[in-house]
């Protein structure tokens, strides 16, 4: 089989065009093409009235050998990558000790399907509840009810990644195509097929509770066990050697092979890992708010006429300045035709999110507008000390808001002129019980707000309208990664505690819902291989 890429199309090309292009492109006749498959599709926008489809293409033809020969210098024909997965052990029937997961998001959700299929059968932790109950809780606070602090967007059957846009991309190098296996596993538990080619897929909130239900069942089948309302509150540890761990009910797990999925906001796990004496070290994080805009104008900006093709779907963004007091201000978890989210986990704080369905449907677009801090120079000292920073702005945002999780909010225009906010403009909140108007500018350190405040108006060059007046900004933005790292070796294992696997975004080593499921293979492999010597 041969690769094709970079096979460029119009948006609105016939349903022939392709066959036509590859025939074109490999010089052959009309037979000795058998059949093609589109690997991913995505577009050029640059000129938005006449915007590209981008192929990449996956071909049988004659006598491919002689064909790769002809184009051997043409870097877009090559033979396709085998991309398939291949598991790296198989536990024998023999084995007594059985893996532990802590935590089902994404990343503990792979490590545990991977190791169930492998005949490893896992036994996964969640402190959470099962995803339909849990998103009864989540929509519950978000219709004005209270916190549930151990059933919320961070924590639950799914992650935090299943109250969020469902994007499934990511920059990270996967050489081993263990992206696919993320991909393909999603499929069979009820994804569109589409996310197999297009180049920024999603799924979006219900699909993914369905999704996840799903692959807990496949898990089940195989063997593993998987306990909700299950908070792991000690672990034990015998001269750096992991021997397992105790729940908050009091119950005593025994496993040499224990994973950390824990998630970005685990905050009373990370204290634990840090009080046992696993090595933790501070990581950048960033800090910002939610920004607003009606999703019909950033679709005019980005695709001009073409706004609304079916084949486009809703317009995002990726955006970024380097400010000229030293700092950088990013678009983060950008969320097309979607809403923004109460995100909280603790009581007394107020932190926000960005969600769409599959749809993205909804009047509004939104994104993280974050400013990047640095451990060193903006909270030295203690390795949590990046916690205490969150609480804090979390704390503030919630008392801003009136303490009654409502979320402090501001005209862009008013927080660019210096002045609080007093009503709405043509932009309507999504954020759910409700907004607060008021001066942001009493959340974030005054670098932050200095940075912002240049960052907005150079985005606007880049998507006329973006610092537009009556645009929105809701805070406070403080989960937008880990505030630590948990570090681990060459074998996935912490550097000090033998046995212990920290994974996912909760340990440093993702971003993201994809390369999560990427991190839970990797060390879901690195377990199997360590258990069978």
């Amino acid at each position: 089989m041969l690769r094709l890429t970079e096979i460029k199309l119009p948006l609105n090309h016939d349903e022939n065009a392709l066959t036509a292009a590859i025939i074109a492109k490999l010089k052959l006749k009309p037979e000795q093409l058998h059949s093609y498959t589109v690997f991913k599709r995505g577009f050029d926008a640059r000129k938005k009235t006449d915007i590209q489809l981008i192929y990449t293409l996956d071909i049988e033809v004659d006598n491919e050998a002689a064909l790769l020969h002809t184009f051997a210098k043409d870097q877009h024909v090559k033979p396709s990558p085998d991309t398939s997965y291949k598991f790296v052990a198989q536990a024998p029937a023999s084995l007594t000790e059985r893996p532990i997961v802590i935590g089902l998001g994404p990343c503990g959700l792979f490590a545990g399907l991977i190791l169930a299929q492998m005949g490893f059968k896992p036994i996964i932790l969640e402190r959470g509840k099962e995803v339909r109950e849990r998103t009864k809780d989540t929509f519950g606070f978000w219709r004005g009810k209270e916190l549930n602090p151990e059933s919320n967007v961070q924590y639950g059957e799914g992650g935090a990644g299943t109250f969020s846009d469902g994007k499934l991309y990511s920059q990270v190098k996967d050489p081993k195509h263990y992206g696919r296996k993320v991909m393909s596993e999603f499929v069979a538990a009820g994804a569109p097929d589409e996310i197999m080619y297009v180049s920024k897929p999603h799924i979006g909130t219900f699909k993914l509770v369905a999704m996840v239900e799903k692959m807990r069942a496949t898990i089940i089948e195989l063997g593993g066990e998987i306990r909700f309302s299950s908070r792991v509150d000690e672990l034990h540890i015998d001269d750096g050697q992991l021997t397992g761990l105790t729940l908050a009910s009091g119950e005593r797990l025994n496993s040499r092979h224990v994973v950390l999925a824990v998630g970005h906001s685990a905050r009373d796990t990370f204290q634990m890992l840090y009080d046992k004496g696993v090595y933790v070290e501070a990581k950048p994080f960033s800090i910002g708010f939610r920004i607003e805009h009606e999703q019909s104008m950033i679709d005019e900006c980005r695709f001009g006429p073409n706004a609304g093709n079916p084949i486009l779907g809703a317009a995002d963004y990726k955006l970024v300045h380097h400010c000229s007091n030293g700092r950088s201000v990013y678009s983060f978890c950008m969320c097309p035709g979607g809403t923004v989210v109460a995100a909280a986990s603790e009581p007394g704080g107020v932190v926000t999110n960005g969600m769409s369905q599959y749809s993205r449907h909804e009047r509004n677009a939104n994104s993280a507008i974050v400013v990047g801090i640095d451990p060193e120079r903006d909270y030295p000292g203690h390795p949590l000390a990046g916690i205490a920073l969150q609480r804090k702005l979390e704390q503030q945002a919630f008392k801003l808001g009136g303490e009654n999780y409502f979320a402090p909010a501001q005209l862009i225009g008013d927080f660019l002129a210096g002045k609080p906010s007093t009503e709405l403009g043509d932009v309507k909140p999504s954020y759910t019980p409700n907004i607060t108007l008021t001066d942001l500018t009493q959340l974030l350190p005054e670098f932050a707000v200095t940075a912002m405040r240049e960052a907005i108006p150079a985005f606007d060059q880049q998507i006329k309208g973006f610092a537009k007046a009556d645009g929105l900004l809701t805070g406070v933005e403080t989960r937008t990664s880990s505030p630590i790292c948990i570090k681990r070796g060459a074998d996935y294992q912490s550097i000090n505690v033998k046995g212990l696997y920290p994974a996912g975004e909760g340990a440093g080593y993702a971003g993201g819902i994809l390369s999560a499921g990427i991190d839970g293979i990797k060390v879901a492999e690195a377990v199997a291989l360590a258990m069978l010597g």
